[in-house]
Formats: structure tokens, C-alpha cells, sequence
């Protein structure tokens, strides 16, 4: 690489890093209470909330997902920022207010106030923990990943690193001391991805180039792709192509590619492309720019419309179960600003996701390369560099990484603070020396987790943990705030169906099970995208087992509803804060 593009690189890395300590150090001066570290004691209002939120919500999967995935699968790719979006119509509606005037200070604390039962509490706060830490990972990998590219160190040092920072801010000044971290990352990762894409969009205008056209992507240089783990690749066209390594099972040195189709490619070899060769892609990719720009292709592997349906279910109802992004509604005063923050976070959201797309679409053009490997989530990395070069590209290039590495930091940090206050108020005695140590436990394990992990691309890991909290927490959200009927068996069961269920899924598909070629139909595509069958499931248990157990309703229902629905200023509501 470079040493020019290392130092721009390395300084906006290291300028990133210190600016996100140093905000968090301000922020952490005015944390001493419990309720500082585990709600920002109420005190946040709903503009600086809402870019809190979008700060920490805006993850890995979005700054660098989003545009890998639309890059290699089009048109169908375009549902994960739309549900990422549309995630919070169903928050504002159903579960922001009403949520703020429980009073509670936890998602679990919340199922107790709502079923008068220790056991839901326990349970929430086990799903809670889970889903946290099934989030961490990716954020932890994408960090490798992301230096691995940049600076060329290790994987495991890009993770430990933004661990060790993470842990740090949170453990400083808990909640009170991330929003600030959090508002300030979300304008600088408006910052860094906006200005690139606009850049591009300049750049692009003048090639006047085309993608619906009826022929692959092309490279417009020589140019080698390392292989670094097996792969199904198709092939549009072989002029120009050759592989040394292993090439369908048989040894081989700068062999052409002679036959159209699918050829697997073994980890450790290369691929050699000519100038204005056509890009071969990833099995179950769109190969011509026709058929990328075309809906109805799906994700890759069988059952196109079942993928699109489970996907549009996980993103659009996950949401409304992401501990972290709840947690923050309880910072607000009352209702009213829970929902003024959330109707100006879809907002801010909408704003962001306008880039992410006009990178995608430049990644097919400017880094099909990237087609080929499955590692489309480096192409926003990448593109400045490739596409304008020079001391320009450079420096846009700096500005991305700094983006990318406040992704990491933000998201992490809203993850971090809710495992660390699920287990220092249901497994420790909830004192602020408790949230500390839940903190250092919370951020330790998914580090080293993510290391032994198999890494899939961002916003597929993290489209399988909105399922996991879309078949948990939004159905006890959602039932508990707006059915009388939700008795505490029927939450801990639904709790315990949607969880296994989805959770096995997920660990099947991050072991790489949903891409073995032997299992293939409908296992597979199931263990890929379980939410259209896991959600129903955790309804339809919630409801049911409610239904045959209709006699241990909680005896004061009536009060509860009218804390959750009634505007605060008639005098019903009551903080349940935890002690110091």
C-alpha cells in the first residue's frame, strides 16, 4: 500500500479515536449517579437524543454494508436501508411513548412493570444480553476489517482496539457520557460518507457511464484478487482471466477460465484480470448490469421472494427489539420528546441513507473487483482511492476511514451500556461500581468472540440479529404495551420459542451453514433469513400460551395501561429509578 495514503490514513484513524475519548471524557465529568450512567438521568432532549440515536444506530452494517451489498446484489439490496429507516415509523408509533412513561430504566425492568413477574425480568435480560453481544461481534470483525485494509495490521488488533476504547468511554461515564460520544460520531459519519459520494457523483457524471447495460461489470486496468477463502464464482465471459491456485478441485498456474458458468476457486489463490476483462462475481450475484439493476434476484441462493419478505420483517419489526436503541428513549423526559426524538431520527436517518446507495452503485463500476470474493464491504474504502486517485482520493479516502471507525465506536458503545446495565441491575446490586465491572465483562467476551467468529458480510450478520430481536423483544414490546391479554407464561415461552429458534439460525448461518452447498433449498435459505418464519412463531407462542393462562394476568392491569397511555401531565407516571 502506499505510505502516503497510510499517513493520511493513520492520522484521521488516530485523530477519530482521540476526538471520541475526549468527547466521552467531557460527557463522563457529569456522570455520578446511577441514573447517570444507566439513563443519562432523563435529561437528554429530543434533537440531541435524536442524533444520539442515529449516531449509535448508524453501524458497521450501514456506513460499509449497505453500499457492499448493493454493489453485488442490486435492486433487492435496497430493503436494508429502507427497513433500517422504516424500523423507526413502527417505534414512533408503537413503542417510544408509551415506553418512556413505564418509568423503567430497562427493557427487562420494563417487562417486570408490565407482568409483575421476576422471571420475565430474567428472562428479558438474558435476550438482552444475547442480542447485545450477537451485535458486538460484527462491529468487532468490521473493525479488523477495516484496519486490516487501511494500515495492513492485524485483524485482531483492528478488534481489540476499538474494544479497549469502547470499554473505556462507557466504563468513564455510561450513558450520560455516549450521548455525547454518539451525536458527534453521527455528523462525522454524515461527514465522511456524504462528501465522497458527492465527489463521486461529479466524477461519474463526467464518464458518463451506464449500468443497465446487458454486459458484466468490467476492470479497467490489470488487476489481482487474492483469494482468501473458498468460493463459488460465475463467469459472464473468460477473455482475459486466468488462476493460479486451485481451480475446481485440480492445481493450476495462470490457467485461462475456459467455460462460462460457475468454477469453484479455493482459498490461497489468485485471480488475474486483464484491462477491461469482465468481472466475474460471486455465486447467486447478479452477473450483467441488466440484471443487477432489475428487482426480484433476491440476496443470492434459491426462494428470491421469501428472502425479500423475511428481510423486510427482521429490519422492519427488529428495530422496535434493539436493546440499545430503546435504552436511549429512556433518557427523554416524558412521551412527547420519546417521540419527537424518534420522528426526527427517521429524518436523520433518510439523510444518511442516500449516500450509502450512491456508493454501492459507484462500487460496481469504479471496484468490481470486489465482486469476486464475497468482501464487497471494503468497497467504500476502497472507492476514492480507485476512482480519483491522487492526493484527492487520498484524502477522501482518510475521511472515510474516520467515518467507518466512529461507526464502530458508536454503535458498540449504545450496545455496551445495555448489556452493562441489563447485568449490573439483574445480576449485580446495580450500583455504579457493578455497572463498571458489568461494562469490562460485556465488552471482553464478544471481543474475543468475534475473533474465533466466521465473518459474513456486515449487513448480512446484522440483518440476522434484527431477526433474533424481532422474534424476542418487539413482540413482548409490542403485545405487552398494547394487549391486556400477555400473562407472564406466555411472554417467558414466546421469549424462549422466538429465541432459540431465531438465535440457532443465526449461529447457523454465522457458522456458514446457510452457505454449504449440500444443504441448499429451503434449510437453507431458512437458517439465511429465519424472521418470516421466527417472528409469526414468537407471536403466535406469545399469544397462545396467554390465551390458556388467562388467569395469572397481573392484578393492577389496569394502572399499568393507564401509566403507559396517559399523558404524563395528568400525574400518573412514576420514575422507577434504580438506587445508588
Amino acid at each position: 500500500m502506499n505510505t502516503h495514503v497510510d499517513a493520511f490514513t493513520a492520522v484521521a484513524l488516530l485523530a477519530a479515536a482521540i476526538a471520541t475519548i475526549a468527547v466521552g471524557a467531557y460527557g463522563g465529568r457529569f456522570s455520578r449517579t446511577t441514573s447517570d450512567f444507566l439513563v443519562a438521568s432523563r435529561a437528554v432532549g429530543s434533537r440531541w437524543n435524536a442524533a444520539a440515536v442515529s449516531g449509535e444506530y448508524l453501524s458497521a452494517a450501514s456506513f460499509l454494508g449497505v453500499a457492499g451489498l448493493v454493489a453485488k446484489y442490486g435492486a433487492d439490496a435496497l430493503w436494508y436501508p429502507v427497513g433500517f429507516t422504516a424500523g423507526y415509523l413502527g417505534l414512533l408509533l408503537f413503542v417510544a411513548a408509551p415506553l418512556r412513561r413505564s418509568g423503567a430504566y430497562t427493557v427487562p425492568d420494563f417487562a417486570e412493570f408490565r407482568l409483575s413477574s421476576r422471571a420475565v425480568r430474567t428472562t428479558a435480560m438474558v435476550v438482552v444480553v444475547v442480542v447485545c453481544v450477537l451485535y458486538l461481534i460484527p462491529q468487532f470483525q468490521g473493525a479488523g476489517l477495516t484496519l486490516n485494509i487501511l494500515i495492513g495490521v492485524p485483524v485482531w488488533v483492528g478488534a481489540v482496539a476499538v474494544g479497549a476504547i469502547v470499554i473505556v468511554n462507557v466504563v468513564g461515564g455510561g450513558m450520560r457520557s455516549i450521548t455525547f460520544v454518539q451525536a458527534f460520531q453521527y455528523w462525522l459519519k454524515l461527514t465522511a460518507i456524504a462528501v465522497p459520494a458527492l465527489v463521486l457523483l461529479g466524477v461519474f457524471a463526467s464518464d458518463r457511464a451506464s449500468f443497465g447495460e446487458p454486459a458484466p461489470p468490467r476492470v479497467s486496468v490489470a488487476t489481482t484478487v487474492d483469494v482468501t477463502t473458498d468460493v463459488l464464482v460465475t463467469f459472464g465471459e473468460t477473455t482475459g482471466i486466468r488462476v493460479s491456485g486451485t481451480l475446481d478441485g485440480r492445481a493450476v498456474t495462470d490457467a485461462p477460465i475456459t467455460t462460462t458458468g460457475q468454477h469453484h476457486i479455493s482459498a490461497g489463490s489468485v485471480i488475474s484480470l486483464d484491462a477491461d476483462a469482465a468481472t466475474p462475481v460471486i455465486a447467486g450475484a447478479p452477473v450483467t448490469g441488466e440484471q443487477w439493476i432489475s428487482p426480484g434476484r433476491g440476496l443470492g441462493g434459491d426462494h428470491a421472494l421469501y428472502q425479500v419478505l423475511s428481510l423486510i420483517i427482521a429490519t422492519f419489526l427488529g428495530t422496535m427489539g434493539l436493546p440499545h436503541v430503546l435504552v436511549r428513549f429512556y433518557t427523554n423526559p416524558d412521551g412527547r420528546t420519546a417521540r419527537r426524538t424518534a420522528l426526527a431520527v427517521i429524518a436523520l436517518l433518510s439523510l444518511f441513507y442516500l449516500f450509502p446507495l450512491l456508493l454501492g452503485v459507484f462500487a460496481r463500476l469504479y471496484v468490481p473487483q470486489l465482486l469476486i470474493t464475497g468482501t464487497a464491504d471494503a468497497a467504500v474504502l476502497l472507492l476514492p482511492s480507485a476512482a480519483i486517485g491522487g492526493i484527492g482520493g487520498q484524502i477522501l479516502g482518510a475521511l472515510v476511514a474516520a467515518g467507518a471507525i466512529a461507526a464502530f465506536l458508536a454503535t458498540s458503545s449504545g450496545l455496551l451500556v445495555s448489556v452493562a446495565g441489563a447485568l449490573a441491575t439483574d445480576v449485580l446490586r446495580g450500583r455504579v461500581r457493578d455497572f463498571r465491572v458489568a461494562a469490562i465483562i460485556g465488552g471482553v467476551i464478544p471481543v474475543g468472540l468475534s475473533l474465533a467468529a466466521t465473518s459474513l458480510e456486515l449487513s448480512r450478520t446484522v440483518g440476522l440479529v434484527f431477526a433474533v430481536a424481532a422474534s424476542t423483544l418487539c413482540p413482548l414490546l409490542v403485545l405487552g404495551i398494547w394487549w391486556r391479554g400477555l400473562t407472564a407464561p406466555g411472554a417467558i415461552t414466546g421469549l424462549i420459542v422466538g429465541g432459540v429458534s431465531s438465535g440457532v439460525a443465526t449461529s447457523l448461518a454465522i457458522a456458514g451453514v446457510a452457505d454449504d452447498d449440500a444443504l441448499g433449498g429451503w434449510p437453507a435459505v431458512i437458517i439465511g433469513y429465519p424472521a418470516a418464519v421466527t417472528v409469526p412463531l414468537a407471536f403466535g407462542t406469545m399469544v397462545g400460551v396467554s390465551l390458556l393462562t388467562r388467569r395469572r394476568l397481573p392484578a393492577d392491569l389496569s394502572r399499568t395501561f393507564a401509566r403507559m397511555h396517559v399523558p404524563e401531565r395528568l400525574g400518573m407516571g412514576i420514575e422507577r429509578l434504580p438506587e445508588d
